[in-house]
């Protein structure tokens, strides 16, 4: 119980760690559940959209689940998200790109990316909200993007010298992860949450490729922007293969 606490305290803003006190090997042991915290939070993005639907426009109900997930999670993959495409977009070398990752500030690389990403995503809520299929898209995004990190975790070392959370996230994480994933695919009942969930598998082994080419590994950084590319990659496969109305 005390390794989920410590996944919706590190993945989530809930105040759940003022109730048990969680340290880095806590979080690093959480990261089997990192999925199921996805569809919690799918889930709650699900039922914030059924209760607008028929009161607001689909386009601003997009916007406003884009909203609640930057609300919901502190705005923490976004924030990894900017500071990846500044590292680099803007950086030469290994050491260059590292640098510039650390750096709080957002330059324009960050900024395009973010408006990219959430471009993508209020559009592509909005029109999911008008077809067929919408409740898995909404649960199983969230859990597919957080899964994509296990997928890196997994596999790729930490880019940095010094110790990080990633660092014990293993692949017993990613087996727990996997198997969250596949039984939400089977309560799905959906042959495109598999398509998607196959996406998802090609943009994080890509991105990964390219992480590994260009700094060695990932960073805590490079996983929110693979979150963030993921569940785009998702929500897109989701849109390719569904039907209107």
């Amino acid at each position: 119980m005390k390794s989920f606490v410590a996944a919706v305290a590190f993945l989530t803003r809930l105040p759940v760690g003022r109730l048990v006190s969680c340290d880095a090997a806590d979080v690093a042991r959480s990261a089997g559940w990192f999925p199921m915290i996805g569809i919690f939070l799918g889930s709650f993005y699900w039922l914030s959209a059924s209760l607008l639907h028929g009161h607001l426009p689909l386009a601003v109900i997009g916007v406003i689940l884009v909203a609640l997930d930057a609300a919901a999670t502190g705005a923490l993959h976004f924030d990894g998200l900017a500071d990846t495409a500044d590292g680099f977009g803007g950086g030469k070398t290994r050491e260059d790109v590292l640098r510039i990752m650390r750096d709080h500030a957002i330059g324009t690389y960050g900024g395009l990316a973010l408006a990219i990403v959430v471009a993508c995503k209020t559009a592509a809520y909005a029109t999911l909200l008008n077809r067929n299929g919408v409740v898995p898209a909404l649960i199983l995004t969230p859990a597919l993007g957080r899964w994509a990190m296990l997928l890196l975790t997994a596999t790729l070392p930490y880019a940095r010298a010094s110790a990080s959370v990633i660092g014990g996230m293993g692949k017993r994480s990613l087996v727990v992860g996997t198997l969250t994933v596949l039984a939400a695919n089977v309560a799905a009942r959906s042959p495109n949450a598999w398509i998607a969930t196959g996406i998802v598998v090609v943009t994080a082994s890509a991105f990964g490729f390219f992480c590994r080419r260009r700094i060695g590994g990932i960073t805590g950084d490079t996983l929110g922007a693979n979150l963030q590319l993921c569940e785009c990659a998702a929500l897109l496969a989701f849109l390719w293969t569904g039907h209107p109305k």
